[in-house]
């Protein structure tokens, strides 16, 4: 679902808003609350979304079904962040009536710090669910937020393109242009425009953040080398401004047209030209640095390199707290810019969903080429994507076709697998994908898990 639907909904009103609202599935910004729930219980969703983007919660609604909330629990909801939530949680509470019975919409600002409830628990929205924090991770969350997020700071220059805001009026269906800035909390509470609305809403952002747009540079080899043996390809070097969107959209075209490809053979039998690394996966790379790079750090721009055996993408600011960066998986995810990452999953830029790193993993998995590396200074995180194929030539090239393709199903699952579910993932037959995996594991490439040889929850993974 788009981000936005939640917004379309409510800005429509009445019944039909609420046959929306039932129907629209839980996501990182939008959950359903039964119309029984005690109001102490809505502090963990409340807090969930503040420490993470805020959102939306539509009381009243359970198991598809509109049930209401009393006029009694009415009052006591719209409290319930006052009341069970530390600092309190800031939200916009309205209610949409039905002849069911009325639903009450909370509307949940990102939080200025980080939030727990009343109780000292401390939760964060990911995905669909409210997930609560571990000290650790509630530690990496305080180090990076701050006091207030930079992205929700006044700007010092509050001139908005028109056509912007229209555009994004018309992605909320709100009624008016402010109410669209107001949704998406891209105003202080003096009504001006704040740094995401400035970085995502005007036309040359680089006017008083000179340092925010995006640098493409290709180097003729494997090195950038330097002074009279630099490498850098003439007329290689690209720098793309404008507002935070055009950015992307800019920079994305320019890369696909400098990525070095090679032929491959292809899934029809007949050799193709493949890009060096998958799109799917320096795309993301491209819109995590976007989104999530230190816009309070004017030292440096995105810069994306692109050499004959690889893709480096360097952005500004250092990951939340301390991280294991030889396990890419284990990164924890924390919105740096809550509000520009809100918006720009309303504009279906990035879903914002928490798999960022994780749908890098597996693209480049997917296709057999090593993990994504990350590396850390003290102002910066880069991000190489490497052309290198994750077996050796000898023992990828020695392996069927049938194999690899069991291969595949394997890496894009990133998980072990039962004999049924690669069959079903392969579409092969079973005495084929037990010949096949016979020849993996005679290669060292993949492990029999299993009490037996019967053992109906036996499994396959990659070593």
């Amino acid at each position: 679902m788009a981000s936005n639907d939640v917004d379309q909904a409510l800005a429509i009103g009445g019944e039909e808003a609420a046959k929306r609202l039932i129907k629209i599935p839980e996501d990182q910004w939008f959950d359903r609350k039964s119309g029984r729930i005690e109001p102490r219980a809505l502090a963990k969703p409340l807090v969930a979304f503040a420490n993470a983007e805020g959102g939306t919660i539509a009381v009243g609604i359970s198991d598809g079904k509109i049930e209401g909330v009393t006029a009694e629990k009415c009052s006591a909801i719209r409290q319930a962040a006052m009341d069970y939530t530390v600092p309190a949680v800031r939200t916009s509470v309205s209610e949409i009536k039905t002849k069911r019975g009325n639903l009450v919409i909370i509307q949940v600002s990102p939080g200025q710090t980080v939030h727990e409830t009343a109780s000292g628990e401390c939760y964060l929205r990911i995905g669909d669910e409210s997930r609560k924090l571990r000290f650790s991770e509630r530690s990496e969350l305080e180090y990076d937020r701050g006091s207030i997020p930079f992205d929700g700071t006044p700007s010092p220059v509050g001139q908005l393109s028109d056509s912007k805001v229209e555009e994004l009026r018309k992605l909320l269906g709100s009624t008016t242009k402010r109410l669209a800035l107001r949704a998406r909390n891209l105003l202080t509470p003096q009504g001006k425009p704040n740094v995401a609305a400035y970085l995502l809403l005007s036309d040359h952002p680089q006017d008083v953040y000179p340092n925010a747009y995006v640098r493409v540079l290709r180097y003729v080899g494997e090195t950038r080398g330097e002074g009279f043996n630099q490498m850098l390809e003439s007329g290689a070097d690209y720098t793309f401004e404008g507002s935070l969107p055009e950015q992307i959209e800019k920079s994305a075209k320019k890369i696909s047209k400098l990525m070095p490809s090679r032929r491959a053979l292809g899934d029809n039998g007949k050799f193709t030209d493949v890009c060096m690394i998958p799109r799917a996966a320096w795309m993301e790379g491209l819109v995590n640095a976007v989104t999530h790079r230190s816009y309070s750090m004017a030292g440096d721009c995105i810069r994306v390199e692109i050499f004959s055996n690889r893709l480096e993408i360097t952005s500004p600011g250092k990951f939340p707290g301390v991280v294991n960066l030889d396990n890419p998986l284990s990164i924890y995810r924390h919105a740096r810019n809550p509000r520009i990452a809100r918006v720009l999953a309303d504009m279906q830029i990035t879903q914002e969903l928490g798999e960022g790193i994780r749908r890098i993993v597996q693209e480049m998995r997917r296709i057999g080429l090593v993990d994504p590396v990350y590396d850390q200074t003290g102002n910066s995180v880069t991000l190489t994507l490497l052309a290198s194929d994750s077996l050796p030539q000898e023992i990828r090239s020695s392996l069927p076709k049938s194999s690899q393709k069991i291969l595949r199903a394997l890496r894009t699952a990133d998980k072990a697998l039962g004999t049924g579910e690669l069959i079903e993932l392969t579409g092969l037959a079973r005495p084929t994908v037990l010949r096949h995996l016979k020849i993996l594991t005679e290669a060292n490439v993949v492990h029999w898990q299993g009490n037996s040889a019967n053992d109906p929850r036996a499994s396959w993974s990659l070593r």
